[in-house]
């Protein structure tokens, strides 16, 4: 393969530039006078060689030159402008984060300290045999995204309602790629990425999504992968608004409720915001006169059966309103009078039929309203 003629350019030190020619020039085979470059080649079995390196902005990267066999030929050591950085162990060049970490006969080894996006590139071991060799290391460098940032179109959300999240990874090289999780589950964003300057990116990352009352304090995660980084991530709570539940607890009494006992029920309700009203009703009738409702409470003493009927709990706030029910059957009271040896048991009642269980038989004294008495003689009922 013919040579490429070249003008001969002479190696020298100025300030440190370059201590060699890219290009030098070695006697012809068979003693020609010198005017053609002799190539630095990179082929298999060469006994030159050296690594790529990755390395993360304002870390340490290695460079080394590694010589098998060799017979004293000098190594040194180029930047990506085809200065000489080191020169078998001399360093013209005067950047100092460049150090020299080893030098013998088979390696020269130089590290460059806080390595900025502007190391990056291609540098060169050069091995001055006939013909002289070049081995590439590419360092490339990598910088991590900032914080991410995770914004809302609202801070609130009311249930059954969509909100919308994007997050934001400024400044990568390479682009970083983002991941949501929603508690234990994975949500799928939509990405766009924009090149800014220099090679580094931004990327942000948009998810909509329905929530329910469940997701209340539910945390959002924007996961960022990016080799240069781990464990990156920005959280947010979702705050979801949601209509009260209701629920009403009798207080007393503990079992049937009969003439002349009094009557206590607590409306239970809780949502986001916290309800601002709770009302009690009846049903299609009036509330008794003497009750009294005492801000969740409803009390009503000395019952009798005109007070029968469905009794309603609403709460309400700003999302919306709910309500419970509680159904009051009012019994006669118990006469026990000649039968309290017969040592009764009321078992509940169901479906608004009274359930009994006793010795012998009961007597219509006790119970003149239409009803049922279920009988039964096991011996677990009997006393």
């Amino acid at each position: 393969m013919p040579r490429e003629e070249m003008p001969v350019r002479v190696g020298t030190v100025p300030n440190g530039c370059s201590f060699f020619p890219s290009r030098s020039y070695v006697a012809a085979p068979g003693g020609e006078s010198p005017g053609r470059a002799a190539e630095f080649v990179t082929v298999d079995g060469q006994n030159l060689a050296t690594d790529n390196v990755t390395v993360i902005e304002g870390e340490m990267a290695t460079i080394s030159c590694r010589v098998r066999d060799n017979d004293d030929s000098v190594i040194q050591l180029l930047n990506p402008n085809r200065q000489t950085i080191y020169f078998k162990d001399y360093r013209p060049l005067k950047d100092a984060r460049f150090q020299l970490v080893n030098f013998s006969d088979n390696e020269l080894r130089v590290s460059l300290s806080n390595v900025s996006l502007s190391d990056e590139g291609r540098y060169v071991c050069q091995l001055y045999t006939d013909p002289p060799q070049e081995a590439y290391a590419d360092i490339t460098v990598l910088v991590p995204p900032g914080s991410p940032i995770i914004e809302s179109q609202e801070e609130l959300v009311s249930e059954g309602n969509e909100t919308e999240l994007t997050c934001t990874a400024i400044g990568s090289k390479p682009a970083a790629s983002i991941r949501w999780m929603k508690g234990e589950e994975e949500l799928t964003g939509e990405a766009t990425v924009e090149e800014t300057y220099d090679r580094m990116f931004t990327v942000s990352s948009r998810v909509r999504f329905s929530v329910t009352k469940d997701d209340d304090g539910v945390p959002v995660d924007c996961i960022i992968d990016h080799p240069a980084v781990k464990d990156l991530l920005a959280q947010r709570h979702l705050e979801v608004l949601y209509k009260p539940e209701v629920k009403i607890v009798v207080t007393y009494p503990e079992g049937l409720t009969r003439e002349g006992d009094n009557l206590d029920l607590t409306c239970i309700a809780e949502g986001k915001p916290h309800p601002h009203q709770i009302n009690w009703l009846r049903v299609d009738e009036d509330v008794p006169p003497h009750a009294v409702v005492t801000g969740s409470d409803l009390y009503i003493e000395n019952l009798n059966k005109s007070y029968n009927g469905t009794y309603r709990c609403v709460a309400s706030n700003t999302v919306g309103e709910a309500f419970d029910d509680y159904i009051l059957y009012v019994y006669e009271s118990v006469m026990m009078g000649a039968h309290e040896e017969r040592q009764s048991l009321i078992l509940g009642v169901a479906g608004g039929w009274v359930l009994w269980c006793g010795r012998g038989a009961a007597s219509e004294e006790w119970y003149t309203d239409e009803w049922l008495i279920i009988l039964t003689q096991s011996s677990s009922c009997l006393a």
